[in-house]
C-alpha cells in the first residue's frame, strides 16, 4: 500500500465536481481529506492523504492531472522547537488533529507530527515561537 499526501488545487471550473468520488470509485483508492478550502467561482484547495495500491496511485494521480486539478506534494512542515516551548499549553486547544497534545498529569505538551496537516493555527498562539513553518 502506498500513500501520499498532497495539495489539490481545483480550478474555479471544478470546484462541482465529483473528483473524491472518481479516486475513490474508479481507482480504488482511500481519501482522507485533511483540510479543504472550496469556494464558488474561486480556486478550491485541498490537503488529502491519499492510500491504495501503487499502480492504482499512481493512475489516480494522473487522472487528476488529466482532470485539470493541480497536484503539489505537501512540502510543508510544522516544527516544534522543544528548547523554545515553555509548556504553557496554548497551542493544544488550537489543534484540530491533536497533533498538539498535553500529559495531565505532568502537563508536558508533545508534537505528534504523524496527526498534523500543516493548518497553522499553533503559530499564530505561541508567544515563543516553538512553532515554525519549514518548506
Amino acid at each position: 500500500m502506498s500513500s501520499r499526501r498532497v495539495v489539490l488545487n481545483f480550478p474555479p471550473h471544478l470546484i462541482d465536481q465529483p473528483i473524491t468520488y472518481h479516486l475513490i470509485r474508479d481507482y480504488d483508492l482511500k481519501v482522507n481529506i485533511l483540510r479543504a478550502r472550496i469556494t464558488p467561482n474561486e480556486w478550491g484547495q485541498m490537503v488529502v492523504d491519499i492510500n491504495g495500491n501503487g499502480e492504482n496511485l499512481e493512475r489516480g494521480l494522473a487522472y487528476l492531472a488529466e482532470t485539470g486539478v493541480v497536484v503539489q506534494p505537501l512540502d510543508r512542515e510544522v516544527r516544534w522547537l522543544e528548547d523554545r516551548c515553555i509548556q504553557c499549553s496554548a497551542c493544544v486547544a488550537h489543534c484540530p488533529t491533536q497533533a498538539l497534545t498535553v500529559d495531565r498529569a505532568t502537563m508536558a505538551v508533545a508534537f505528534h507530527r504523524d496527526r498534523c496537516i500543516a493548518c497553522e493555527l499553533c503559530l499564530n498562539v505561541c508567544a515563543y515561537q516553538a512553532m515554525e513553518m519549514s518548506f
